[in-house]
């Protein structure tokens, strides 16, 4: 499956769902509609605590993104609005950003459980 995960910073919660699909073998992307400088250190830790390593992942502008051929474009809860995306679903997770590492991590497992559902 291919998804697109997008949020407003493309820091946390998408750049971790984006990882974690590919993971599971899906074709993934994230992007943000206002991209921060950088993947927050404590996405990436939670992500390696399964050997998943997204060093390699920065944050992207949605307008560096091409829409289409995307199964599903899936926003992370944060009210994004985008005219340029149409998004399937939000999945309503709170953002992590600035909390500790527990919160990173229930955000993460949340993400891995919503994947689950994906069909």
């Amino acid at each position: 499956m291919r998804l697109l995960f997008v949020c407003v910073g493309n820091t946390c919660r998408s750049q971790m769902a984006e990882a974690l699909a590919k993971d599971l073998g899906h074709k993934a992307m994230s992007a943000g509609t206002n991209p921060g400088g950088n993947v927050a250190e404590k996405s990436l830790e939670v992500l390696g605590e399964l050997g998943i390593d997204a060093s390699a992942q920065y944050p992207k502008s949605v307008d560096s993104i091409d829409a289409t051929g995307f199964d599903r474009i899936i926003s992370m809860g944060c009210g994004v609005e985008c005219p340029i995306l149409p998004i399937d679903e939000d999945w309503g997770l709170d953002d992590p950003y600035g909390m500790g590492i527990e919160v990173y991590r229930k955000t993460r497992d949340r993400i891995i459980g919503r994947l689950a559902g994906l069909s």
